[in-house]
């Protein structure tokens, strides 16, 4: 079983590569055509940017592979052998911290160079060191203190309850459900100050817009994201009423009021229409797959791995592996996505005026310097959103109008 467990991670780590040298030398390719949406000089530098991480995520690749190979071929029976005399609650929080600052030590440097040698190279960085590292103790310590409760918990649950996969899913089903309840009001201020929109003019027509959808808002908020970046985003925060509007100091400085009122009513769309809940019901059902795999993990495989089958074994192999577990479902969650992405755009062009929506997102795609082209196979796994020259045509701007697009095609089919 370890063999064919190696073989599908091997395969996942191939296609992942794969993909990313598709998208390089379609973008390659692509950047040498006419630009679309930007001028030259900044179409040439959102392309050199988009290849420069692509490079960034092949090396990452290379590294999550060796990361599996240690753990799984010496580095698991170490967390076993390190904790062997522990009760099973306190090994499994133990096993589980390891896992979790092993693993970020690896990540780190990565975490680094992207912020401070790609993103200062392209002029997108704003974040100090001191940031960077209060930002990495304080999202480090909440992760742990996350971990160490539920580790135990479901170590717990594991010894004392049948059917403990069902069971662990519900917790941390629940947990999900809970994090989305909390981070516009507890989590995200710890991070960012968020502070009541003063624009009395434009706070009343947001008030109005939200009243036409039925949104109901704790209250309208800027967030100074400026402080570690340049590029412009808003978004709704929370369920139920705890849900805020978020909107991006950099967002509130490069678009007119009714741009940003457009962008907002794409957000509302996605209220409209449900997808925040749809999208936590499709991950629970997914987790939900996942648990009942892991709660039927045959006793022959740890015997071949050479660990005790114990709560902390069944939960590190629950970390090692999701990420390839959760690879498989991506096509599905993208689908989704990009068409809930579509119907949000429609609502917005029935809520304002489709013209601030597109130049909003002319300016979105210009501000943040984002290559409006992508090799088909990097759309079909990776974009929660469809290709901005397709949003725009669904729009009904024709000014986007590409005929290289069809070359293009013709040099990157399979």
């Amino acid at each position: 079983m370890i063999q064919a467990l190696s073989i599908i991670f091997f395969i996942y780590v191939l296609i992942k590569i794969y993909i990313s040298v598709m998208q390089i030398g379609y973008v390659a390719r692509a950047k040498h055509m006419n630009p679309v949406l930007m001028t030259p000089s900044r179409y040439m530098k959102a392309a050199n940017y988009l290849i420069s991480t692509e490079r960034v995520k092949i090396v990452e690749t290379l590294i999550e592979y060796a990361l599996f190979v240690f753990w799984l071929s010496w580095g698991i029976r170490w967390l076993d052998t390190l904790t062997w005399n522990m009760n099973p609650v306190l090994q499994a929080v133990v096993a589980v911290n390891l896992f979790l600052i092993v693993n970020y030590i690896v990540e780190l440097p990565f975490s680094i160079y992207k912020t401070f040698v790609i993103d200062e190279r392209f002029k997108f960085n704003n974040m100090t060191p001191d940031l960077f590292v209060s930002d990495q103790i304080k999202g480090g310590l909440m992760t742990l203190a996350v971990a160490t409760v539920l580790s135990a918990a479901i170590a717990w649950i594991i010894m004392n309850v049948p059917l403990w996969w069902f069971f662990s899913f519900l917790l941390i089903f629940a947990v999900i459900v809970i994090v989305n309840l909390m981070y516009p009001t507890l989590i995200a201020p710890m991070f960012n100050k968020f502070t009541p929109l003063e624009n009395e003019e434009l706070n009343a027509k947001i008030k109005d817009l939200l009243s036409r959808s039925g949104f109901e808002s704790n209250g309208v908020f800027v967030v100074d994201a400026s402080k570690r970046d340049s590029r412009l985003n808003a978004y709704f925060g929370g369920l139920g009423r705890n849900k805020r509007v978020v909107l991006f100091d950099t967002l509130m400085q490069k678009l007119n009021d009714n741009e940003l009122l457009a962008v907002l009513g794409h957000e509302l769309g996605h209220f409209k229409h449900h997808d925040i809940y749809k999208n936590i019901a499709m991950l629970g059902g997914i987790l939900f797959v996942g648990f009942y795999i892991f709660g039927h993990i045959p006793t022959s495989f740890f015997m071949e791995l050479g660990v005790r089958e114990t709560p902390a074994m069944l939960m590190v192999l629950f970390m090692l592996l999701i990420s390839v577990f959760l690879f498989l479902f991506m096509p599905i969650i993208s689908f989704v996505s990009r068409k809930n992405e579509y119907e949000a755009d429609r609502y917005a062009a029935q809520l304002c005026d489709a013209s601030d929506l597109v130049s909003a997102l002319k300016k979105l795609v210009d501000e943040n310097q984002s290559f409006p082209k992508s090799h088909p196979l990097t759309i079909f796994f990776y974009y929660s959103h469809p290709p901005i020259v397709e949003r725009l045509k669904a729009l009904g701007d024709k000014s986007t109008a590409d005929k290289s697009d069809e070359a293009l095609k013709g040099e990157c089919s399979l």
